[in-house]
Protein backbone atom coordinates (compact mmCIF):
# COMPACT_ATOMS: atom_id res chain seq x y z
CA UNK A 1 0.00 0.00 0.00
CA UNK A 2 1.07 3.16 -0.92
CA UNK A 3 0.12 7.15 0.24
CA UNK A 4 0.52 10.22 -1.81
CA UNK A 5 2.15 12.15 0.54
CA UNK A 6 2.14 15.43 -1.83
CA UNK A 7 -0.76 18.31 -1.37
CA UNK A 8 -4.41 16.88 -2.23
CA UNK A 9 -5.94 19.42 -4.51
CA UNK A 10 -9.86 19.33 -4.30
CA UNK A 11 -11.44 18.40 -7.67
CA UNK A 12 -15.08 20.20 -8.27
CA UNK A 13 -17.33 17.63 -6.79
CA UNK A 14 -21.06 17.35 -7.54
CA UNK A 15 -23.22 19.77 -6.21
CA UNK A 16 -24.11 19.16 -2.86
CA UNK A 17 -28.26 18.73 -1.68
CA UNK A 18 -27.31 19.71 1.75
CA UNK A 19 -27.00 23.16 2.95
CA UNK A 20 -24.02 22.24 5.75
CA UNK A 21 -21.85 19.14 5.57
CA UNK A 22 -19.94 18.14 9.33
CA UNK A 23 -17.00 15.84 10.16
CA UNK A 24 -17.23 14.71 13.27
CA UNK A 25 -13.91 12.72 14.28
CA UNK A 26 -13.91 10.43 17.85
CA UNK A 27 -10.81 10.18 20.48
CA UNK A 28 -8.22 7.06 19.88
CA UNK A 29 -4.97 8.00 19.87
CA UNK A 30 -3.08 6.08 17.01
CA UNK A 31 -5.81 4.35 15.33
CA UNK A 32 -6.43 8.50 14.58
CA UNK A 33 -4.27 7.89 11.11
CA UNK A 34 -7.59 6.35 10.53
CA UNK A 35 -9.38 9.24 9.79
CA UNK A 36 -6.44 11.07 8.19
CA UNK A 37 -7.43 8.63 5.57
CA UNK A 38 -10.88 9.27 5.25
CA UNK A 39 -10.16 12.59 5.34
CA UNK A 40 -7.84 12.33 2.40
CA UNK A 41 -10.99 10.49 0.19
CA UNK A 42 -13.31 12.85 1.40
CA UNK A 43 -11.30 15.94 0.24
CA UNK A 44 -10.78 14.52 -3.45
CA UNK A 45 -14.45 13.77 -3.38
CA UNK A 46 -15.15 17.59 -3.14
CA UNK A 47 -17.71 17.00 0.26
CA UNK A 48 -15.52 19.43 1.98
CA UNK A 49 -17.55 20.08 5.18
CA UNK A 50 -18.60 23.11 6.65
CA UNK A 51 -17.64 22.47 9.99
CA UNK A 52 -14.91 20.28 11.97
CA UNK A 53 -16.13 18.69 15.20
CA UNK A 54 -13.77 16.59 17.42
CA UNK A 55 -12.12 14.88 20.54
CA UNK A 56 -8.66 14.26 21.17
CA UNK A 57 -6.70 12.67 18.71
CA UNK A 58 -9.60 13.93 16.57
CA UNK A 59 -9.44 17.45 17.78
CA UNK A 60 -5.89 17.35 16.60
CA UNK A 61 -7.17 15.82 13.23
CA UNK A 62 -9.65 18.79 13.03
CA UNK A 63 -7.64 21.41 13.53
CA UNK A 64 -4.74 20.39 11.43
CA UNK A 65 -7.94 20.82 8.58
CA UNK A 66 -9.34 23.70 9.93
CA UNK A 67 -6.40 25.26 10.24
CA UNK A 68 -4.77 24.52 6.40
CA UNK A 69 -6.93 26.07 3.48
CA UNK A 70 -7.94 22.94 1.16
CA UNK A 71 -5.37 22.35 -1.07
CA UNK A 72 -2.68 21.62 2.05
CA UNK A 73 -4.71 19.68 4.54
CA UNK A 74 -4.02 16.19 3.39
CA UNK A 75 -0.27 17.51 3.06
CA UNK A 76 -0.75 18.81 6.68
CA UNK A 77 -1.81 15.46 8.07
CA UNK A 78 0.55 13.26 6.27
CA UNK A 79 3.26 15.62 8.21
CA UNK A 80 1.42 15.10 11.86
CA UNK A 81 1.09 11.76 11.11
CA UNK A 82 5.00 11.25 9.61
CA UNK A 83 6.39 12.92 12.48
CA UNK A 84 4.34 10.72 15.30
CA UNK A 85 5.20 7.42 13.48
CA UNK A 86 9.35 8.21 13.36
CA UNK A 87 10.12 6.73 16.37
CA UNK A 88 9.71 2.77 15.23
CA UNK A 89 8.99 3.38 11.26
CA UNK A 90 8.03 -0.41 10.69
CA UNK A 91 8.63 -2.24 7.30
CA UNK A 92 7.71 0.96 5.51
CA UNK A 93 9.61 3.70 6.85
CA UNK A 94 13.10 4.86 5.76
CA UNK A 95 14.99 3.27 8.45
CA UNK A 96 15.08 -0.67 8.31
CA UNK A 97 14.44 -2.89 11.89
CA UNK A 98 16.41 -4.84 13.58
CA UNK A 99 16.71 -8.34 11.54
CA UNK A 100 15.29 -10.08 14.62
CA UNK A 101 11.98 -7.29 14.94
CA UNK A 102 11.78 -7.56 10.95
CA UNK A 103 11.17 -11.26 11.13
CA UNK A 104 8.38 -11.09 13.56
CA UNK A 105 6.23 -9.05 10.86
CA UNK A 106 6.70 -11.55 8.08
CA UNK A 107 3.98 -13.53 8.86
CA UNK A 108 0.66 -12.34 10.78
CA UNK A 109 1.30 -15.14 14.02
CA UNK A 110 3.87 -12.63 15.08
CA UNK A 111 2.70 -9.98 13.88
CA UNK A 112 0.67 -8.78 17.41
CA UNK A 113 4.37 -8.82 18.63
CA UNK A 114 5.25 -6.15 16.56
CA UNK A 115 2.47 -4.62 17.71
CA UNK A 116 2.96 -4.73 21.23
CA UNK A 117 6.65 -4.00 20.97
CA UNK A 118 6.10 -0.85 19.03
CA UNK A 119 3.18 0.18 21.96
CA UNK A 120 5.90 -0.31 24.76
CA UNK A 121 8.03 1.90 22.71
CA UNK A 122 5.49 4.21 22.88
CA UNK A 123 5.02 3.97 26.48
CA UNK A 124 8.82 3.70 27.43
CA UNK A 125 10.51 6.50 25.32
CA UNK A 126 7.04 8.46 24.15
CA UNK A 127 6.12 9.51 20.67
CA UNK A 128 8.34 12.25 18.68
CA UNK A 129 6.26 15.57 18.28
CA UNK A 130 3.56 14.51 20.86
CA UNK A 131 4.70 13.62 24.04
CA UNK A 132 7.79 12.49 26.59
CA UNK A 133 8.07 10.52 29.24
CA UNK A 134 8.10 12.53 32.88
CA UNK A 135 11.61 11.87 34.76
CA UNK A 136 11.39 11.69 37.54
CA UNK A 137 8.00 10.36 37.67
CA UNK A 138 4.81 11.77 39.30
CA UNK A 139 4.97 9.96 42.49
CA UNK A 140 8.32 11.53 43.03
CA UNK A 141 7.49 15.34 42.02
CA UNK A 142 5.97 17.90 43.90
CA UNK A 143 2.26 18.29 44.84
CA UNK A 144 0.68 20.97 42.98
CA UNK A 145 3.30 21.00 39.82
CA UNK A 146 2.33 19.76 36.41
CA UNK A 147 4.68 17.36 36.06
CA UNK A 148 2.82 15.44 39.16
CA UNK A 149 -0.38 14.90 37.45
CA UNK A 150 0.49 12.70 34.62
CA UNK A 151 3.32 10.40 33.12
CA UNK A 152 3.79 12.43 30.23
CA UNK A 153 5.43 15.94 29.06
CA UNK A 154 3.27 17.21 26.21
CA UNK A 155 5.11 20.07 25.29
CA UNK A 156 6.14 18.64 21.99
CA UNK A 157 2.83 18.69 20.92
CA UNK A 158 2.56 22.40 21.56
CA UNK A 159 5.57 22.60 19.30
CA UNK A 160 4.05 20.63 16.75
CA UNK A 161 0.75 22.59 16.64
CA UNK A 162 2.06 25.99 15.78
CA UNK A 163 4.74 24.89 13.02
CA UNK A 164 1.34 22.32 11.42
CA UNK A 165 -1.60 25.29 11.72
CA UNK A 166 -2.43 28.36 11.13
CA UNK A 167 -4.31 29.31 14.25
CA UNK A 168 -5.01 32.98 12.31
CA UNK A 169 -6.76 30.78 9.51
CA UNK A 170 -8.61 28.99 12.40
CA UNK A 171 -10.10 32.22 13.90
CA UNK A 172 -10.68 34.32 10.85
CA UNK A 173 -11.58 31.51 8.32
CA UNK A 174 -15.22 30.31 7.02
CA UNK A 175 -15.00 26.50 8.68
CA UNK A 176 -15.99 25.83 11.82
CA UNK A 177 -14.51 24.17 14.71
CA UNK A 178 -15.69 22.44 17.78
CA UNK A 179 -13.08 20.39 20.34
CA UNK A 180 -14.53 18.56 23.05
CA UNK A 181 -13.45 19.02 26.29
CA UNK A 182 -14.27 18.42 30.64
CA UNK A 183 -13.72 20.78 32.96
CA UNK A 184 -11.87 19.35 35.92
CA UNK A 185 -13.05 21.08 38.85
CA UNK A 186 -16.92 20.38 37.57
CA UNK A 187 -16.84 17.55 35.33
CA UNK A 188 -18.57 19.18 32.88
CA UNK A 189 -18.38 18.63 29.07
CA UNK A 190 -17.63 21.84 27.28
CA UNK A 191 -16.42 22.50 23.33
CA UNK A 192 -14.72 25.01 22.55
CA UNK A 193 -15.77 26.58 19.51
CA UNK A 194 -14.26 28.99 17.34
CA UNK A 195 -17.70 31.17 16.33
CA UNK A 196 -17.35 31.74 20.28
CA UNK A 197 -13.83 31.29 21.30
CA UNK A 198 -10.95 32.27 19.76
CA UNK A 199 -8.35 29.18 19.27
CA UNK A 200 -5.14 28.43 20.39
CA UNK A 201 -2.97 25.16 20.77
CA UNK A 202 -4.20 25.34 24.25
CA UNK A 203 -7.43 24.32 23.07
CA UNK A 204 -6.27 21.61 20.47
CA UNK A 205 -4.48 20.28 23.85
CA UNK A 206 -6.89 20.37 26.21
CA UNK A 207 -8.90 17.87 24.15
CA UNK A 208 -6.37 15.31 24.28
CA UNK A 209 -5.13 15.81 27.48
CA UNK A 210 -6.28 12.23 28.46
CA UNK A 211 -5.81 11.39 32.53
CA UNK A 212 -3.35 10.12 33.78
CA UNK A 213 -1.15 10.02 30.84
CA UNK A 214 -1.48 14.21 30.23
CA UNK A 215 -1.77 16.74 32.56
CA UNK A 216 -4.73 18.93 32.24
CA UNK A 217 -4.60 22.28 30.32
CA UNK A 218 -5.58 25.43 31.99
CA UNK A 219 -7.19 28.35 30.33
CA UNK A 220 -8.69 30.98 31.77
CA UNK A 221 -8.30 29.71 35.37
CA UNK A 222 -10.15 26.37 34.43
CA UNK A 223 -8.25 22.90 34.02
CA UNK A 224 -9.41 21.09 31.51
CA UNK A 225 -9.05 17.34 30.61
CA UNK A 226 -10.00 14.87 27.44
CA UNK A 227 -13.37 15.63 26.35
CA UNK A 228 -13.44 11.44 25.49
CA UNK A 229 -12.84 10.43 29.56
CA UNK A 230 -16.89 11.61 29.26
CA UNK A 231 -18.04 11.23 25.93
CA UNK A 232 -15.45 10.28 23.05
CA UNK A 233 -18.33 11.00 20.33
CA UNK A 234 -19.30 15.15 19.41
CA UNK A 235 -22.36 13.69 17.25
CA UNK A 236 -24.57 14.90 19.59
CA UNK A 237 -22.51 18.15 19.68
CA UNK A 238 -23.22 19.07 16.58
CA UNK A 239 -26.90 17.47 16.10
CA UNK A 240 -27.57 19.73 19.03
CA UNK A 241 -26.04 23.15 17.67
CA UNK A 242 -26.95 22.49 13.86
CA UNK A 243 -29.39 25.02 12.60
CA UNK A 244 -32.93 23.46 12.22
CA UNK A 245 -33.78 25.14 9.35
CA UNK A 246 -30.31 24.03 7.37
CA UNK A 247 -30.52 20.52 5.42
CA UNK A 248 -27.31 18.70 7.27
CA UNK A 249 -24.94 16.12 6.17
CA UNK A 250 -22.71 14.22 8.72
CA UNK A 251 -19.61 12.25 8.07
CA UNK A 252 -18.74 10.38 11.12
CA UNK A 253 -15.57 8.32 11.69
CA UNK A 254 -15.37 6.30 14.89
CA UNK A 255 -11.92 4.89 15.86
CA UNK A 256 -14.12 1.99 18.39
CA UNK A 257 -16.38 -0.62 17.45
CA UNK A 258 -18.65 -0.81 20.25
CA UNK A 259 -20.00 -4.60 18.86
CA UNK A 260 -17.43 -7.64 18.84
CA UNK A 261 -16.82 -11.20 20.06
CA UNK A 262 -16.53 -12.71 23.77
CA UNK A 263 -13.04 -12.47 25.07
CA UNK A 264 -10.92 -15.31 25.39
CA UNK A 265 -8.34 -13.94 27.24
CA UNK A 266 -7.22 -11.12 29.31
CA UNK A 267 -5.85 -8.84 26.40
CA UNK A 268 -9.04 -9.75 24.63
CA UNK A 269 -11.14 -8.39 27.96
CA UNK A 270 -9.17 -5.17 28.17
CA UNK A 271 -9.59 -4.26 24.18
CA UNK A 272 -13.43 -5.17 24.68
CA UNK A 273 -13.40 -3.02 27.26
CA UNK A 274 -11.52 -0.08 25.85
CA UNK A 275 -13.91 -0.81 22.49
CA UNK A 276 -16.89 -0.11 24.70
CA UNK A 277 -15.99 2.45 26.49
CA UNK A 278 -14.98 4.71 24.01
CA UNK A 279 -17.23 3.96 21.48
CA UNK A 280 -19.59 6.31 23.29
CA UNK A 281 -22.49 4.73 21.95
CA UNK A 282 -22.42 6.54 19.18
CA UNK A 283 -25.46 4.26 17.55
CA UNK A 284 -27.92 5.19 20.36
CA UNK A 285 -27.28 8.92 19.94
CA UNK A 286 -28.01 8.54 15.98
CA UNK A 287 -31.06 6.25 16.31
CA UNK A 288 -32.36 8.99 19.26
CA UNK A 289 -31.74 11.63 16.97
CA UNK A 290 -33.98 10.23 14.41
CA UNK A 291 -36.52 9.16 17.18
CA UNK A 292 -36.38 12.66 18.27
CA UNK A 293 -36.81 13.67 14.10
CA UNK A 294 -39.85 11.58 13.95
CA UNK A 295 -41.43 12.93 16.70
CA UNK A 296 -40.95 16.19 15.32
CA UNK A 297 -42.60 15.32 11.92
CA UNK A 298 -45.78 13.54 14.03
CA UNK A 299 -45.74 16.40 15.78
CA UNK A 300 -45.95 18.58 12.75
CA UNK A 301 -48.29 16.13 11.41
CA UNK A 302 -50.90 16.98 13.95
CA UNK A 303 -50.73 20.34 13.96
CA UNK A 304 -51.50 20.71 9.99
CA UNK A 305 -54.74 18.93 11.17
CA UNK A 306 -55.96 21.28 13.39
CA UNK A 307 -58.56 23.41 13.00
CA UNK A 308 -57.81 27.16 12.00
CA UNK A 309 -58.93 28.82 15.07
CA UNK A 310 -56.38 26.65 17.26
CA UNK A 311 -53.16 27.67 15.42
CA UNK A 312 -52.55 31.09 16.67
CA UNK A 313 -52.76 29.30 20.86
CA UNK A 314 -49.08 30.03 22.14
CA UNK A 315 -49.01 26.18 23.14
CA UNK A 316 -49.22 25.51 19.41
CA UNK A 317 -47.19 27.99 18.20
CA UNK A 318 -44.65 26.46 20.92
CA UNK A 319 -44.56 22.66 19.27
CA UNK A 320 -44.67 23.93 16.11
CA UNK A 321 -41.66 25.59 17.09
CA UNK A 322 -39.98 22.40 18.26
CA UNK A 323 -41.59 20.32 15.38
CA UNK A 324 -38.92 22.71 12.84
CA UNK A 325 -36.44 20.04 11.63
CA UNK A 326 -34.16 20.27 8.60
CA UNK A 327 -33.50 16.63 7.19
CA UNK A 328 -30.14 15.08 9.10
CA UNK A 329 -28.06 12.27 6.42
CA UNK A 330 -25.35 10.85 8.52
CA UNK A 331 -22.90 8.82 6.95
CA UNK A 332 -21.10 6.49 9.86
CA UNK A 333 -17.63 4.46 9.51
CA UNK A 334 -16.29 2.74 12.16
CA UNK A 335 -12.77 1.36 12.29
CA UNK A 336 -12.31 -1.80 11.96
CA UNK A 337 -9.37 -3.40 13.28
CA UNK A 338 -6.99 -5.84 11.55
CA UNK A 339 -6.92 -9.58 13.04
CA UNK A 340 -3.29 -9.22 15.01
CA UNK A 341 -4.13 -5.62 16.75
CA UNK A 342 -4.23 -5.96 20.71
CA UNK A 343 -5.20 -3.87 23.55
CA UNK A 344 -2.34 -1.21 23.36
CA UNK A 345 -3.57 -0.55 19.62
CA UNK A 346 -4.73 3.24 20.43
CA UNK A 347 -1.25 3.91 21.58
CA UNK A 348 0.53 1.51 18.96
CA UNK A 349 2.28 4.20 16.72
CA UNK A 350 4.49 2.61 14.51
CA UNK A 351 5.16 3.75 10.82
CA UNK A 352 3.68 0.30 8.92
CA UNK A 353 0.58 0.35 11.38
CA UNK A 354 0.02 3.78 10.63
CA UNK A 355 0.02 3.56 6.75
CA UNK A 356 -2.26 0.56 7.12
CA UNK A 357 -4.85 2.32 8.78
CA UNK A 358 -4.52 5.71 6.91
CA UNK A 359 -5.55 3.18 3.56
CA UNK A 360 -7.87 1.52 5.51
CA UNK A 361 -9.93 5.02 6.42
CA UNK A 362 -9.37 6.22 2.50
CA UNK A 363 -10.64 3.12 1.26
CA UNK A 364 -13.48 2.84 3.61
CA UNK A 365 -14.62 6.43 2.60
CA UNK A 366 -13.80 5.52 -0.99
CA UNK A 367 -15.91 2.58 -0.98
CA UNK A 368 -19.11 4.92 0.72
CA UNK A 369 -19.40 7.40 -1.71
CA UNK A 370 -19.17 4.99 -4.38
CA UNK A 371 -21.77 2.81 -3.27
CA UNK A 372 -24.65 3.28 -5.57
CA UNK A 373 -27.39 4.07 -2.82
CA UNK A 374 -24.91 5.56 -0.22
CA UNK A 375 -26.94 9.24 -0.60
CA UNK A 376 -30.75 8.52 -1.13
CA UNK A 377 -31.23 12.58 -0.37
CA UNK A 378 -35.10 12.40 0.70
CA UNK A 379 -35.87 15.82 0.51
CA UNK A 380 -37.25 17.88 3.59
CA UNK A 381 -39.64 15.43 4.57
CA UNK A 382 -36.41 12.45 5.42
CA UNK A 383 -36.03 13.18 9.06
CA UNK A 384 -33.00 11.34 10.15
CA UNK A 385 -31.10 8.76 7.72
CA UNK A 386 -27.95 6.81 8.54
CA UNK A 387 -25.72 5.09 6.07
CA UNK A 388 -23.29 2.52 7.43
CA UNK A 389 -21.66 0.46 4.81
CA UNK A 390 -20.60 -2.82 6.21
CA UNK A 391 -19.17 -4.34 3.94
CA UNK A 392 -15.70 -3.18 2.69
CA UNK A 393 -13.46 -3.64 -0.06
CA UNK A 394 -10.81 -4.38 2.24
CA UNK A 395 -10.19 -7.80 5.04
CA UNK A 396 -10.80 -6.87 8.47
CA UNK A 397 -10.81 -8.91 11.45
CA UNK A 398 -13.62 -11.90 12.35
CA UNK A 399 -16.73 -10.43 14.80
CA UNK A 400 -16.16 -6.83 13.20
CA UNK A 401 -18.87 -5.12 11.34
Amino acid sequence: MKVDWKSNRNRTGPKRPHERIALVLQGGGALGAYQAGAFEALAGSGWLPDWVAGVSIGAINAAIIAGNPPPRRVERLAEFWRLVTSGITGLSGPTTLMPWLQALTENGEHRSAFHQFSAWHAAWVGIPGFFRPRLPPPPFQPDGTPAALSLYDTAPLRATLESLIDFDLINGGDLRLSLGTVNVRTGNSHYFDNRETRIGPEHVMASGALPPSFPPVTIDGEAWWDGGILSNTPLQHVLDLCDRDESLLVFQVDLFNARGEIPRNFDEVMQRHKDILYSSRTRYTSNMASELANTRRAISDLIAKLPPHLLDDPEVLHLQDFAQVAPVDIVHLIYRQGPFERESKDYEFSRATMLERWEAGRRDLADTLAHPDWLKFAGRDSGVTQYDLTRHSRKISAGAE
